[in-house]
């Protein structure tokens, strides 16, 4: 069988430094590493600001 794999545009430099302020912001706010805020992005798939802080409580939540 052919397979088609849909290749995704590369991010341009403007939005991957908006996206770090973003991850940076959102660190800094509530107080965990950056690096936890990027793993809540990549497993919910989306940047939106509003769904990262949901998990980041939920998150906080269960300790």
């Amino acid at each position: 069988m052919n397979q088609i794999k849909a290749t995704a545009a590369a991010p341009s430099p403007e939005a991957l430094a908006e996206l770090e302020d973003e991850v940076a912001y959102l660190a800094k706010r509530h107080r965990v590493s950056p690096a936890i805020v990027r793993e809540i992005i990549r497993r919910a798939g989306s940047s939106e600001r509003g769904a990262v802080e949901r998990e980041i409580k939920k998150g906080k939540a269960r300790r």
